[in-house]
């Protein structure tokens, strides 16, 4: 069933979502969901799958987005396919204005410490 026509939604921050429901982002999701941060999040097996289309989505989508609205996507998981297709988009990404964060820093907090990357708006 499509979507009914209608305007873009402008948000600052969108997060991507996991597991089973990551099948349903693809081009239409990106071209009513303008953000200027996608968070990537769900290190499953499930998104694993589908993350992919879901980034090629998002390029495909951005292009057609016709402003110059920068764009930062923000993964909260290490993945393969993460970095393929960074590799494989670079030039792409830099001409539509996608930027990819990397979560170089560590936080401890207690007993426990994880990767992190501030974001600020």
């Amino acid at each position: 069933v499509a979507a009914p026509p209608g305007p873009p939604v402008y948000v600052d921050l969108a997060y991507l979502p996991g597991s089973w429901s990551a099948r349903t982002v693809d081009e239409e999701f990106f071209r009513r969901v303008r953000s200027l941060c996608y968070v990537v999040s769900g290190d499953d097996h499930l998104k694993e799958g589908v993350l992919r289309s879901l980034l090629d989505a998002l390029l495909t989508a951005k292009h057609q987005w016709g402003t110059d609205i920068q764009v930062t996507l923000i993964p909260t998981f290490d993945s393969l396919v993460m970095h393929e297709w960074y590799q494989e988009t670079h030039d792409r990404q830099q001409e539509l204005g996608i930027t990819v964060l990397g979560s170089n820093s560590t936080v401890a907090m207690q007993d426990e410490t994880f990767p992190a990357c501030k974001v600020e708006f």
